[in-house]
């Protein structure tokens, strides 16, 4: 087997500008990679109408079952205002200790740790029961439409079977070790429109205003208290997001008015129960509306057991602290990923992720390489 640094790995990552949808040469960089520590690899690209090409990788070492398989993205959000970085954002530059660059928290780091830490496992385990794989995508930090969700779907038609999963998302808010993600509140977003009649301010008679209409409506959108959370999630949140009307000027009275929310949700409900609160709430108002909903995905919950076990054990033994199993935060492609298996997030920090000067520790590299490692054995023994 060849030793994998950690460490140079993330900075080559770094160096792709795989901003979404380009990859930028990130999944060949990981391939070359994976294929010297003996992984198989397979690419996959999918596409849609209207939607970029996305190229996709499955890695996997070993035949067996179980199949524990670390799952992330190479794709990065844009690097914002250029300006604002102290250093170049894809040149990977370490600086007093701390590896800077897009992606570094979100989330290369995790990918190039999964891979030494498969590798360091393999060197001391080769006739180890089962198997290793790796589910990338470049397309978390966009649409994912043709990223994992499809990646999963032709995975198992090929008979790919996942036993357990890891998630290298940044999940710990400022220290490694301090937090597991076991679950994630459900995303519904809502375009509600209120169409009137056009016309002269000084002649509203003539026309129909739809705008204080639709202040009713998100009045009561406003006022929906869907739940006060459970043991595990804190409580459903209805934020408006958007409101705009029809062009006109300042003397005419739109022809149509909406606004957009977005709903997150927790385990005590589907996004069908939270259109239909939602659908419940403004017929109150008896005001004639148009309601579209786009939902990004459903909540879920690994409960605690075996597999946030794995990683807590691992995190105490490597740094003597106890991570808190979460549920907090925003969504990720572990909301397609339970469909097909146990699923738990833990990655590096995320005080810097999506921001100017996005940075890691190197220590931390080293210290979730090792945190990986340990899993694998525990999971393995």
């Amino acid at each position: 087997m060849s030793a994998i640094d950690p460490v140079a790995l993330t900075q080559e990552l770094i160096r792709r500008p795989s901003v979404t949808p380009a990859d930028a040469g990130a999944l060949d960089v990981l391939q070359a990679a994976l294929e010297a520590i003996g992984f198989v690899c397979k690419r996959y690209v999918f596409s849609e109408p209207g939607t970029p090409d996305i190229d996709n990788l499955y890695a996997r070492l070993g035949t067996a079952q179980p199949n524990f398989c670390f799952a992330g993205h190479t794709d990065v959000v844009p690097v914002g205002d250029l300006a604002g970085w102290t250093v170049d954002p894809f040149a990977a530059e370490i600086i007093g200790g701390n590896l800077f660059g897009r992606g570094a928290a979100d989330m290369k780091a995790a990918i190039a740790c999964f891979t030494a830490a498969a590798g360091r496992f393999v060197d001391e385990r080769p006739d180890f029961s089962g198997s290793i794989s790796l589910l990338i995508t470049g397309d978390e930090e966009g649409p994912s439409i043709n990223g994992t969700r499809k990646l999963l779907e032709e995975i198992r038609e090929e008979g790919e079977q996942i036993t357990h999963c890891l998630v290298g998302e940044p999940t710990n808010p400022v220290r490694l070790g301090e937090m597991a993600k076991i679950g994630r509140r459900g995303s519904m977003n809502g375009l509600v429109t209120v169409n009137g009649v056009q016309g002269h301010v000084a002649y509203p008679h003539l026309a129909d205003n739809p705008a204080p209409k639709l202040v009713r409506l998100m009045a009561r959108l406003a006022a929906l208290e869907l739940d006060r959370g459970n043991a595990h999630f804190q409580a459903s949140n209805l934020e408006i997001t958007a409101i705009e009307t029809s062009p006109g000027a300042e003397n005419v009275i739109p022809a149509w008015a909406r606004c957009r929310f977005n709903v997150r949700f927790n385990s005590d409900h589907s996004s069908q129960d939270v259109e239909r609160l939602v659908r419940h709430a403004m017929d109150q108002e008896l005001i004639d509306y148009d309601l579209s909903i786009r939902v990004s995905g459903e909540s879920f919950l690994t409960p605690p057991g075996k597999l946030s076990g794995l990683v807590v054990d691992a995190c105490k033994a490597v740094l003597g602290v106890e991570p808190e199993l979460s549920t907090t935060g925003g969504t990720s492609d572990a909301r397609f990923i339970k469909d097909y298996c146990p699923v738990i997030e833990f990655g590096m920090a995320s005080g810097t992720m999506h921001k100017v000067d996005e940075r890691v520790a190197v220590s931390d590299i080293e210290g979730l390489t090792a945190i990986y490692q340990e899993v694998l054995r525990r999971y393995f023994a």
